[in-house]
């Protein structure tokens, strides 16, 4: 058969393989460049579709017939040039990157070798006539790919990514007829420039620290025009001005490093979202893409979008944008995956700024496969790298052994005065408190904030307030409640008005609030420390003046709690200043030695791709950060009600459901379960639950603990 098609449009035009493969191996390699593997991606690229010139598929294409594995005959091709890179990318370019397996296994598994001894075996449908039009040759490959088995792995999930990319881009301008280029990408000069306007009015600086604050500004802009790529700290007390000084490192070096884009990589998303407007509004909101859970685009169903909304479908699959800020979660959880979808950004991070903020967040049972990932990306993908806290975490040693010629470097070494000058808050030990007995201390104070573990506690020291001005934070209230209080308790302080707020710890990170006073139930030293950063925030009080209360509650601290305040207990006894950097380091050193090797790759990934053949599904399988699986429950309260009633009309939409986010509340198993069974939901025509009586919706707390006549749910 001559003309062998790869894709044809309902308007009769058509795309031949050889077309395709060719424009596909053109962006492959041109992407695979930026980590050395160009020639490794114009292989894969070439061969990726080469089971398209089978009858079978043609006649998959032109007459609609059966599916057709048209991935494992190219993958069969690059093996056989003892290839295996290119080979794992292109049998996992649809359906995603398979397990290995092992040579025995049979020609019906669905591992990478059971593919492999199918072809060999003459199972495939014949698909011979490529090499009528085109040659394969063995290509080179980076030489610490012979002395690293595990590098190899993340090199194949990199390639695999440029692969998916080039694939999906060649197809799609194709059947669109037009470029899928947005254009209008502003350069890192042009992002630098607006950088340097926004910041030109805080010099000369007014204040004491204010100045200092500009010192730090100053000292990471010529850290960044100096630095080449790798692997650094910035530690800054907080009130320090972290954010801008971390961008303006990450400009300063992507402009003189001729580096691609930024990526922000931050813990939560209630701290993206206001890093994200800042960043914006430094930037332009046409150069800062923000990608979390709670911000996804999905063309199928958003219906028709506009040209700005379609940019950004493209670059939430693609990150093609200067400045990127995400999820630890979408990041790593990306970085580990097999799936095509969330793998075909994962190129644009070579010859990347990556700023990890908040860096002492990185969850401790995924510790050593996270480190090592970044690792990767430092050592062989040309990314810097830079760990950003008032809380460095001692990850030291752990870099060491990944990646021992790899120097980690601090920004912005500041003198022991320097960081004193820094100081806001005084702490304090109050030993163990009754729930009675803290309650009445809250009391005593006109504004005072109370950090607690439990949700379950939140409520129970709430409800022990009297008078005006108490309030409770928890995630047990949605978004949109969340956000409406805490423009309540700003107004409230910023009026000097009574305020006493009892939460958990989700205030401690990145929120905005002013406390002259804090209570912190005993936990880790890096929640203590993230607490009393609500205290006395802009320094406009003596730190004397500003306690922060450190006490045992009522009931024993969650088992998850155990080793932290343990490692919090030696620090305490040891250091007169908690807050200090040696004795933080000490924290996160006690910490990793007790918790131990093993507890830092609880699920066993690393050992896993050690001992096996490129694991790549069941290492995706059991990368998940978030390990605790959570329904969200939807409450019709305010506009939650007019949207969940479109929902019920039949109107559905991605923005629709967008927007019902701020309505919805995520709990644990056990507490949808009890909820379920007192027949406290309706279930939407997609199964999304829904709360039927507002009565188990407290206006000051939430979503109730309690049903069935006042039965305890959960703890």
């Amino acid at each position: 058969m001559a003309g062998y098609l790869a894709h044809t449009t309902q308007d009769g035009r058509a795309q031949t393989v050889l077309e395709h493969l060719e424009g596909t191996a053109e962006r492959c390699a041109a992407s695979a460049a930026a980590f050395g593997a160009e020639e490794q991606g114009r292989l894969a690229g070439l061969a990726h579709d080469l089971g398209k010139y089978s009858g079978a598929f043609q006649r998959r294409l032109l007459e609609d017939g059966p599916k057709v594995d048209h991935a494992t005959a190219g993958a069969f091709e690059c093996m056989k040039l003892g290839q295996p890179f290119a080979a794992f990318s292109v049998a996992g370019h649809h359906g995603g990157l398979p397990d290995g397996g092992g040579r025995g296994d049979g020609p019906e598994a669905g591992t990478f070798w059971g593919r492999m001894n199918r072809a060999a075996q003459g199972k495939l449908d014949d698909y011979s006539a490529w090499a009528r039009e085109l040659s394969l040759s063995a290509a080179s490959v980076p030489g610490f790919l012979e002395r690293d088995k595990l590098a190899g792995m993340f090199f194949t999930r990199m390639l695999f990514s440029c692969l998916v990319d080039a694939d999906y881009t060649d197809t799609g301008e194709f059947m669109d007829g037009q470029s899928r280029s947005f254009g209008g990408t502003a350069s890192m000069e042009l992002l630098w420039e607006r950088l340097r306007a926004y910041i030109s009015g805080w010099f000369p600086p007014k204040g004491e620290l204010n100045a200092r604050r500009c010192a730090i500004l100053e000292r990471c802009i010529r850290e960044g025009e100096r630095r080449a790529p790798g692997l650094s700290t910035l530690t800054v007390p907080t009130g320090g001005g972290k954010t801008v000084a971390s961008l303006a490192f990450a400009l300063a070096q992507a402009k003189a490093q001729g580096m691609e884009r930024v990526v922000y990589v931050i813990p939560y998303t209630s701290i993206i979202e206001q890093t994200a407007d800042t960043f914006r509004k430094i930037l332009g909101p046409e150069n800062v893409l923000e990608h979390h859970s709670g911000v996804l685009f999905d063309p199928e169903q958003d219906g028709e979008l506009t040209p700005e909304a379609e940019r950004l479908v493209r670059a939430t699959e693609t990150w093609d944008m200067p400045v990127v800020v995400t999820t630890a979660v979408q990041f790593f959880e990306s970085l580990f995956s097999n799936r095509p979808s969330q793998c075909r950004k994962l190129h644009r991070l070579a010859k990347s700024v990556i700023i990890f903020d908040e860096a002492q967040m990185l969850p401790l049972p995924y510790l050593r496969p996270c480190v090592w990932a970044m690792a990767q990306l430092v050592e062989h993908c040309g990314a810097s790298a830079v760990l950003c806290t008032a809380t460095q975490p001692a990850l030291g040693p752990l870099f060491r052994e990944f990646a021992p010629e790899l120097p980690m470097e601090e920004l912005c070494p500041m003198a022991a005065a320097d960081w004193d000058a820094f100081r806001r808050v005084t702490f304090r030990r109050a030993g163990k408190l009754a729930w009675e007995e803290l309650a009445g201390q809250l009391q005593g104070q006109s504004q005072v904030l109370c950090v607690v573990n439990r949700r379950k506690t939140a409520q129970t020291v709430f409800h022990k307030l009297t008078g005006e001005g108490n309030f409770h934070l928890s995630t047990l209230m949605c978004p949109a409640h969340r956000k409406a209080v805490l423009t309540e308790i700003r107004r409230r302080l910023d009026e000097g008005l009574p305020c006493r707020v009892v939460s958990t710890s989700l205030i401690e990170a990145g929120v905005d609030v002013d406390f002259p006073a804090v209570y912190r139930e005993e936990a880790g030293l890096d929640s203590v420390l993230q607490a009393a950063g609500r205290c006395n925030r802009e320094g406009r009080r003596p730190p004397e003046e500003s306690i922060v209360t450190m006490f045992q509650g009522e009931d024993r601290p969650p088992q998850l709690f155990a080793t932290a305040i343990g490692a919090g207990h030696t620090v305490l006894d040891r250091f007169e200043d908690i807050a200090s950097r040696e004795a933080v380091h000490a924290y996160f050193s006690a910490l990793l030695d007790l918790k131990g090797r093993e507890a830092q790759d609880a699920r066993h990934i690393l050992s896993l791709m050690e001992n096996e053949l490129f694991p790549f599904r069941t290492v995706a399988e059991r990368f998940r950060l978030i390990d605790s699986p959570t329904v969200t429950v939807y409450v019709p309260r305010g506009e939650g009600a007019e949207l969940l009633a479109r929902l019920r009309a039949g109107e559905h939409s991605r923005s629709l459901y967008r927007r019902l986010g701020q309505y919805g509340v995520s709990v644990y198993e056990r507490h949808f379960q009890a909820l379920d069974r007192a027949g406290a939901l309706d279930r939407l025509e997609d199964g999304s639950p829904v709360l039927n009586d507002l009565r188990l919706y407290d206006e000051a707390t939430g979503l109730s603990l309690e049903a069935e006549g006042g039965q305890g749910l959960f703890l």
